[in-house]
């Protein structure tokens, strides 16, 4: 089997790295002396630092060359270029080529989740997203990591589920695409919120609480958009939601520490080379949330501050100042 990996940032080369082993990938790169380091020192210091890649992967700048003949396509681009990279490679694909989504974010635009994005540009194709607690540099490390593959289809889950799956690699099927693509969006926002917390030194039981409260609001809003509960309290919802929160290499936690320590937006993305997709999407949530009449004060009150019209300390004693009711209700 041939694949093609668009994206060469942190978490495409580690699924290449991953597929490399037992497929012939092949790593789409927008910038040349990336696909030049992979293909020479098979390494991508940039995004993975001292990691060594498969000597396997071939790395290159040209679409076409990533794409054509390729049985399974997978796309790690940021959701705001997702369409525009998609488009370009609409052209080199194969008829029988399935799409799959690496990527955890809302198209601005349009509110579109990315396998929305695949069935309006590539409507004949098999299309699904991987998703889960998947820390690129753990995995990389030799770390077991877990995953879910979720396409609509059961038959395209048997076909796809053993390319994936491996002993340190374990992925699970799910046919609730929407309710594993929103968590991937979801969780990216209530960890700017954990890690303002941490930059506040507000301490664990804050964290905790944030981090419980966060997951009903993700539940809530999935419920009305005709998700499945028990997405959220899965690998997809809860399991990434820990590993978002919590971990120092979680950039969407890392945004939240420095504007908790009072730093501003545009400080913090302008010292980033890497995409914190919680920033880019949480305007997108908001909307989602008031179409669907969904209470979400812990997402609103991110998008306050990462729009510039708040900060952390105002946000929290919003939070705090806010009704009270039952566990079942809004914080």
């Amino acid at each position: 089997m041939k694949i093609g990996v668009l994206g060469a940032g942190s978490w495409g080369t580690t699924v290449a790295h991953l597929l490399a082993r037992r497929y012939d990938v092949t790593l789409w790169a927008r910038d040349r002396p990336i696909a030049d380091e992979i293909n020479q020192h098979q390494l991508n210091s940039k995004y993975l630092g001292p990691s060594a890649l498969s000597p396997r992967i071939f790395a290159t700048d040209d679409l076409e060359s990533a794409v054509n003949k390729k049985a399974l396509i997978l796309v790690a681009i940021p959701a705001q270029n997702f369409r525009a990279v998609l488009k370009r490679a609409k052209a080199f694909l194969d008829p029988e080529a399935a799409i799959i989504s690496l990527s955890k974010g809302l198209e601005l635009e349009t509110g579109a989740r990315m396998t929305e994005i695949i069935e309006s540009v590539c409507p004949d194709q098999t299309r699904g997203v991987l998703t889960g607690p998947n820390l690129a540099r753990e995995i990389m490390s030799g770390f077991a990591a877990a995953s879910v593959l979720a396409t609509s289809n059961p038959r395209h889950q048997e076909d796809l589920q053993p390319i994936f799956h491996s002993p340190l690699f374990r992925v699970y099927t799910n046919e609730d695409v929407l309710g594993c693509e929103l968590c991937g969006v979801l969780k990216n926002i209530i960890a700017i919120a954990a890690g303002m917390s941490d930059g506040l030194g507000a301490g664990g039981n804050t964290r905790s609480a944030i981090v419980t409260r966060g997951l009903a609001e993700m539940t809530r809003l999935g419920i009305a958009m005709g998700a499945k509960p028990e997405t959220f309290a899965g690998l997809a919802g809860m399991g990434d939601l820990v590993a978002t929160c919590t971990s120092e290499q979680s950039r969407n936690h890392q945004v939240g520490v420095a504007l908790g320590k009072g730093q501003s937006i545009k400080s913090i993305i302008d010292q980033m080379f890497m995409v914190a997709e919680g920033v880019k999407s949480a305007q997108a949530v908001t909307h989602l949330a008031a179409r669907y009449s969904v209470a979400m004060p812990i997402a609103a009150e991110v998008a306050h501050v990462v729009s510039g019209d708040s900060d952390a300390q105002q946000s929290f004693r919003a939070l705090l100042k806010a009704g009270i009711g039952r566990e079942d209700e809004p914080f």
